[in-house]
């Protein structure tokens, strides 16, 4: 299959780009790394009338610590997010999650915005910045704005971004003291988009209850879910295979995926509870 046709631009700022998307207005689309962009035009499943390609704008390809925050490009690879000392440091469960994305030559190319950008409920990357209360920063030729994780990912490939803005940075605040990660996924191969899964940051307050937790669910919505009433359950609690047990089957009891060839509603329910507590149990540990 090959792509309808469409208008290319090639900016080299961040400016240039943004004055082509309030020129096109719906017409346009950005172009990142392509990993999901490109599959969906050769499908004829996205047809834009425009490209903005923004892998030669080299001002949104950075990675950096600034005042105790991760700052990340939109247009920073996967793999070096991955890959990176200062992540693995103070962001662990960046890297758990590109670990399990699609394999290396993807994560080579595709960008960290680009995947927040396409909001894909069973994409890896916007559960883990869910879970680490990622902010979002848009421009446009109007300004900028700041959304929360859960303002900016509104339903199955659908963001809060409007048609001339750009998705130029992911901010992730630093993690509290005595704070644990996981992130777990079940595919049916390595690779594949996985079937459900959940990321988990378990804080304790004084070595062993619950001070504050996150736990974020793949693949159970139409977009990355919250488990808000499972979270509370943990509050306050010593770990122990019962609460963990007891909070995963409180953070699934309202979800309804959906079904598929690859497996029912319910056997998916089920399988993101198994998820959600080997996560709290390995984040508590």
């Amino acid at each position: 299959m090959k792509p309808p046709p469409f208008d290319y631009h090639d900016p080299r700022s961040i400016d240039e780009a943004s004055a082509l998307l309030a020129e096109c207005g719906d017409e346009g689309k950005a172009l990142a790394g392509g990993q999901s962009l490109v599959p969906l035009l050769n499908f004829r499943l996205a047809q834009p009338a425009v490209l903005v390609d923004l892998n030669r704008v080299p001002e949104l390809s950075y990675l950096r610590r600034h005042d105790g925050r991760l700052q990340i490009g939109a247009m920073c690879r996967q793999a070096r997010l991955e890959l990176s000392p200062v992540a693995k440091e103070g962001w662990p469960l960046l890297g758990a999650a590109l670990a399990l994305v699609a394999h290396p030559q993807i994560r080579n190319r595709g960008t960290v915005g680009g995947s927040a950008a396409h909001s894909d409920p069973a994409a890896e990357l916007p559960v883990a910045l869910t879970a680490l209360d990622a902010q979002f920063k848009a421009r446009s030729v109007r300004g900028d704005r700041v959304l929360s994780a859960d303002d900016f990912f509104v339903t199955h490939l659908t963001t809060a971004l409007e048609p001339d803005e750009l998705l130029v940075e992911i901010e992730v605040p630093a993690l509290p003291e005595l704070t644990g990660h996981a992130f777990h996924e079940y595919s049916r191969r390595h690779g594949d988009f996985a079937l459900g899964g959940a990321a988990v940051t378990y804080t304790k307050a004084d070595g062993e209850r619950c001070s504050a937790a996150r736990i974020v669910l793949l693949g159970a919505a139409d977009v990355p879910l919250r488990a808000r009433e499972g979270e509370q359950a943990l509050q306050g609690q010593v770990m122990s295979e019962e609460l963990a047990r007891e909070a995963a089957k409180v953070a699934v009891r309202d979800i309804e995926p959906t079904g598929d060839i690859h497996g029912s509603g319910d056997y998916r329910k089920r399988l993101i509870e198994a998820m959600v507590r080997r996560a709290i149990l390995e984040a508590a540990a």
